[in-house]
C-alpha cells in the first residue's frame, strides 16, 4: 500500500509511530522503520546531549528515515536547537501554545533538510500548521492514550483532510488494526500514526505490567482528565489525558485543588508506581483501541499485519464485497 505519505517521507507504508516521550526508543524507533513505517521519537524532557546521543542510537541501528518528536509548549531553544542539529528525516511536532511562531519553526527545520508532521486535535490547528509550512498533518482524535483533544477521530479526519488539502493527513490515534487503516483510506488520510498499539510490542521500552495492562483493557475501562498532570505539575494546552480508571485516578477524581497542594507527593508516587510496575497508582497512557489488541508482538509483526489486513479489506470492499 504506497500513499503520498510514503512518497513524502520515503518510506514504504504508510503507518507511523506516535513520538510518546520515553515510551519509545531507539530499538522500537528503528523497528518500526526497518519494517517499511516511520519510527518517530519522543525527545519530551531530554537534555541537548540526550538528543544528540538518542539520534546516534537510532542511526546506529537502522539506515531508514526516522523523526523526532518535539512537545512545543514545553520544548526550549536548546532542545530545539538539538533537534534540528540532528537533522532527523522528519520533525515532527504536537502542542504549541497558540502565541509560538510555527512558521519560523518550520522554516528552519525546511532550511535544515527536514520534512515537519504536525499534530492537530482540531482543524484550526491544522489549519494554522499548513499555513506556518508543515508538510503533513496528522489528525489527532480523542480515542487515544495520553494527552488528546476532545473531537472523535471519524468526524476531525475528513474534516482536516478537506481544510488543509492538498496536504497529505494521517489519521492518528484510535487505531490498532488492519480495519482502522483501511477507514483511514476511506475519510481521505494518506495513513495512519499509531500509538497504543506500539505499545504493546516486544521493543516497547515501558514495563511488562504496562503491556499487559493494554491487553487487559478493553476500552472501556479509560477516561479523560487532568490528574495525571496535576499530579506532575504541568499545565498542556488544551490537552486531556486519557488514562485508564485505577486508584489513582478514583482516589483524586474530584479533588484536584488538593492535589494541586500535594502534587509534589502524588508526582512522586507515580513516577515510583510506574518504574516499579504498580498499575494500581502509575498513570496508564492508554487508549480505546486497547480492545482491539490481544497480543505483544514485534514492531514490525504489527507493521506489516495491518497494512496486509487493509490491503485485504480494502480489496473486498472494491469487489463490492
Amino acid at each position: 500500500m504506497r500513499t503520498r505519505i510514503c512518497d513524502l517521507f520515503s518510506i514504504d507504508q504508510p503507518v507511523a509511530l506516535g513520538g510518546m516521550a520515553a515510551a519509545t526508543g531507539p530499538d522500537l524507533v528503528a523497528a518500526v522503520s526497518d519494517a517499511g513505517g516511520l519510527g518517530i521519537c519522543g525527545c519530551a524532557g531530554l537534555a541537548a546531549k540526550e538528543i544528540a546521543a538518542l539520534a546516534e542510537a537510532i542511526r546506529s541501528r537502522t539506515r531508514r528515515p526516522f523523526g523526532l518528536n518535539l512537545l512545543l509548549f514545553q520544548a526550549d531553544e536548546a532542545a530545539v536547537d538539538a533537534v534540528l542539529a540532528a537533522r532527523p528525516p522528519v520533525l515532527s511536532t504536537a502542542w504549541p501554545w497558540p502565541e509560538q511562531d510555527l512558521r519560523a519553526l518550520f522554516a528552519r527545520a525546511h532550511a535544515a533538510g527536514l520534512k515537519v508532521l504536525h499534530m492537530a486535535p482540531t482543524v484550526g490547528e491544522a489549519r494554522r500548521a499548513a499555513s506556518a509550512g508543515a508538510d503533513a498533518i496528522a489528525a489527532q482524535g480523542t480515542e487515544g492514550g495520553g494527552h488528546v483533544g476532545l473531537m472523535g477521530t471519524v468526524a476531525l479526519v475528513p474534516q482536516v483532510v478537506r481544510a488543509v488539502a492538498p496536504l497529505p493527513v494521517l489519521a492518528a490515534v484510535g487505531i490498532a488494526s488492519g480495519e482502522g487503516l483501511a477507514a483511514a483510506r476511506a475519510l481521505g488520510a494518506e495513513g495512519v500514526l499509531l500509538g497504543t498499539r506500539f505499545l504493546a510490542t516486544t521493543e516497547a521500552p515501558i514495563p511488562e505490567s504496562y503491556k499487559q495492562a493494554i491487553l487487559d483493557s478493553d476500552g472501556h475501562d479509560t477516561l479523560l482528565t487532568e490528574i495525571p498532570d496535576i499530579a506532575r505539575g504541568r499545565v498542556w494546552p488544551g490537552a486531556f489525558s486519557r488514562v485508564v480508571r485505577n486508584r489513582l485516578i478514583e482516589e483524586w477524581s474530584g479533588r484536584e485543588g488538593e492535589l494541586r497542594a500535594r502534587r509534589a507527593e502524588v508526582g512522586a508516587r507515580t513516577r515510583k508506581a510506574f518504574e516499579s510496575g504498580d498499575r494500581e497508582y502509575a498513570a496508564l497512557f492508554i487508549g480505546q483501541d486497547a480492545g482491539l489488541i490481544s497480543e505483544i508482538a514485534p514492531a514490525a509483526t504489527v507493521v506489516r499485519q495491518i497494512v496486509s489486513d487493509a490491503e485485504a479489506i480494502l480489496q473486498r470492499l472494491g469487489a463490492g464485497g
